[in-house]
């Protein structure tokens, strides 16, 4: 598909294979000049990633086992958009009381960005959460599995930037959620409604 360009029709796709989180389709597509071409693509359902910002200048950080890469992460309090209806922002606030037990007042979009997109649909929609302040996790939420061994802690905005730099930092959502913050508390850019996406 294209709105300007080349008309990138799917002339047909086969699933490869279907779960609850990602799906493996293989797409035939309308290439220039006549030709087709196969991709094989991810769809997800998507995800959120929050930046916190404390009052001090602080982002909270957790670094968490992730299991494809085989090592620990730093990265920001995020999660899927798996459950059905609920709106991104709704999600953001819920992982944030989940992961490192906050909320927050103050609420904006920072980014919207494609993870991988020369293979997979996932969009990650980054927030900034101001004037946070503890809460208890969720009923019913359970921690389990790899946030159970999360280690949470709050770096000042410039030191996290500085992390991203030397490879301390290496999550996709985390390398632009904190590049984002940083920018928006130097430049002050329009930042989009929280319910824009």
């Amino acid at each position: 598909m294209s709105t300007d360009g080349h008309d990138y029709r799917v002339l047909g796709s086969e699933t490869v294979y279907e779960g609850p989180i990602i799906s493996l389709y293989r797409d035939t597509v309308a290439m220039p000049g006549g030709n087709e071409s196969t991709r094989d693509v991810v769809r997800h359902v998507g995800a959120v990633a929050v930046v916190a910002l404390d009052d001090q200048g602080n982002v909270v950080l957790l670094r968490q086992y992730r299991h494809p890469v085989g090592g620990y992460l730093w990265e920001l309090p995020a999660g899927l958009r798996d459950t059905d209806g609920e709106p991104p922002l709704e999600t953001a606030k819920r992982e944030l009381a989940e992961e490192v037990q906050l909320a927050a007042q103050r609420w904006s979009l920072l980014t919207t960005h494609y993870s991988s997109p020369g293979f997979c649909d996932e969009m990650v929609l980054v927030y900034l959460a101001e004037e946070l302040t503890d809460v208890s996790r969720p009923d019913g939420f359970t921690v389990e599995h790899e946030e159970a061994d999360l280690t949470v802690e709050r770096v000042p905005l410039a030191d996290a930037v500085q992390r991203v730099f030397d490879g301390g930092i290496r999550n996709v959502a985390a390398v632009v959620g904190v590049l984002a913050a940083a920018q928006a508390r130097t430049a002050s850019p329009r930042l989009r409604p929280v319910d824009a996406g």
